[in-house]
């Protein structure tokens, strides 16, 4: 069985998580769970395919099957690539980046066969890069032993309800809906209340995740441009759109303001330029910048141009005082920095560049792929609103947050996933505008369209999901139950506890979940609910 391919850890950034020494014994005991369900996968679908590459990448030859097979192998290995824990595509990587080609056909025959690679190491610190590192993700995940059987059908209706009905009766959970689908076939195998149109709170991120990936691709960059205008000498700094433009020294694989200062700074030499007025320019959004929540530490105003997501604090995730005006304080660090290579810059202001204006260096994004799994796994606003922007401006749209939910909602339709629900809205990206709504069975349906074979550039939206246990908004969850096997997207506002993602229940099959609890009085009480109903049905064979 080979592991789907998540992204180049160079490519993505900061956000990769590297597992050290603290999760060694999670990660041993989610590896004691999973094995026997992955047995059972391992002999049905190891030899049904291919891990997916990129063109020109070496591929393991494939054997045509029956659509179902084929979306059984791809969906499941999306949601088991991570099952024990292991968050990012471990090496060995050679010294382009590139998972080494022989390696890969070695992991995919031993897989087919169900053999056990041994190494079940959790490698921290820098990703390993030379051909004499430790065995990758996969090998973890192929050390099964026992006997592999083929995959049994999905769960039953009838006895899942009677697991799971009981459990959603929790009075904690307050008006809820729920709805869990066999991800290789896409049939709902249980459903309550599935049609109706919650507050999804943060579950919000994965339509707009897939909205963004359809609309621009996987390799998709947000550029931040420095020009300069040859009529007035005015150097301006344009929004790109990207809110993890970094100033930290240390950039981590993000697009770095200090390369765009020095690279600016060495342009303007070779005109032999050294002082210059500065703008910046922010027309690439249009509308308010406050989100209709107002001025919260949850998300800086939504602006093309910001640094470090306008933070003040040096944290790179969750909740955060922010600067007041993050263009201006982008564009005035930009200043100091041309300063420190000759550049004498004066005191920034708005402008908007001219078609006359001559582009002097530029820095991108990660790609979308990447981008999309930080925000997924960090629950990161800022992020969420601009890649909502983007789609509007991908799409024709207009880049606000009326035409940034009318190009997510336009996406989903374009997909051909379930938008009839009543109520269904979406007002804004981050799904911080309690005017959202979604149902239980649109949030499965963009899980199965994301594991769909014939959607690759839709996976990231799965390989992002935080792991139960281990990573992002789930790393202090589940520690006493499905740590590992679960997979999901969480989100919390007051009174609305939202769950959505994937698990692979006992017998190894891969199923789509999404729980939605709104009017909640105690939100730890609704968290733990939740957690435990997905416990429950990754343990539940229920046939």
């Amino acid at each position: 069985m080979v592991v789907p391919e998540l992204r180049p850890w160079r490519a993505a950034g900061p956000h990769v998580v590297r597992i050290a020494d603290a999760v060694r014994p999670r990660l041993a005991r989610a590896a004691e769970t999973v094995r026997p369900r992955l047995a059972r996968v391992a002999a049905a679908v190891g030899p049904r395919f291919a891990r997916p590459g990129r063109p020109g990448s070496p591929q393991v030859p494939r054997v045509a099957r029956p659509k179902t097979w084929q979306f059984t192998a791809t969906a499941a290995t999306a949601g088991l690539a991570l099952a024990a824990g292991v968050v990012t595509a471990a090496g060995p990587w050679d010294s382009s980046g590139q998972r080494t080609a022989e390696r890969d056909r070695a992991v995919a025959l031993e897989a087919a066969r169900g053999a056990d690679h041994g190494g079940t190491r959790a490698h921290a610190g820098t990703p390993p890069r030379g051909p004499q590192a430790a065995p990758p993700a996969v090998s973890v995940l192929t050390g099964l032993g026992g006997t592999a059987t083929t995959v049994k059908s999905a769960p039953g209706g009838k006895a899942l309800g009677a697991v799971l009905d009981p459990l959603l009766k929790n009075p904690a959970l307050g008006r809820h809906s729920a709805a869990v689908v066999d991800v290789a076939t896409g049939e709902r195998i249980y459903g309550t209340g599935s049609g109706d149109a919650l507050i999804p709170a943060s579950t919000t991120k994965i339509a707009t995740a897939v909205a963004a990936l359809s609309a621009m691709g996987t390799d998709h960059r947000l550029t931040t441009r420095a020009v300069y205008e040859p009529d007035t000498g005015e150097v301006v700094l344009v929004g790109g759109g990207d809110p993890t433009l970094t100033a930290r020294k240390e950039a981590g694989g993000l697009a770095s303001l200090r390369d765009l200062a020095e690279r600016t700074a060495a342009a303007l030499a070779k005109r032999g330029v050294r002082e210059v007025t500065l703008s910046y320019d922010t027309t690439l959004y249009k509308g308010t910048t406050i989100h209709p929540i107002g001025v919260n530490p949850n998300l800086a105003a939504v602006t093309p141009l910001m640094v470090d997501e306008a933070r003040t604090d040096g944290s790179t995730s969750g909740p955060a005082p922010r600067v007041a005006d993050p263009a201006a304080d982008a564009a005035r660090k930009f200043g100091d920095l041309l300063k420190e290579h000759g550049v004498k810059a004066t005191p920034p202001g708005p402008s908007k560049a001219t078609t006359r204006a001559a582009t002097l260096a530029t820095v991108s994004s990660p790609p979308l792929a990447a981008l999309v799994e930080r925000m997924l796994t960090n629950s990161d606003n800022d992020l969420a609103e601009a890649l909502a922007r983007h789609t509007a401006l991908a799409t024709g749209e207009s880049a606000d947050f009326a035409g940034a939910g009318a190009a997510i909602t336009a996406r989903l339709k374009h997909l051909g996933l379930p938008l009839k629900g009543a109520g269904t809205a979406i007002r804004d990206g981050s799904g911080l505008d309690r005017r959202d709504k979604l149902t239980a069975g649109l949030l499965t349906a963009l899980l199965v369209k994301a594991g769909d074979p014939a959607r690759p550039e839709l996976r990231p939206a799965l390989t992002g999901l935080p792991v139960a246990g281990f990573t992002g908004t789930l790393a202090g969850r589940y520690t006493d139950g499905a740590a590992g096997v679960v997979r999901a997207k969480t989100g919390t506002l007051t009174g609305v506890n939202t769950l959505a993602g994937t698990v692979v229940d006992k017998d190894g099959r891969l199923l789509a979940f999404a729980f939605l609890a709104n009017d909640t009085t105690a939100p730890t009480a609704a968290q733990s609910a939740l957690d435990k109903t997905v416990t429950a049905l990754a343990a539940c064979g229920c046939r």
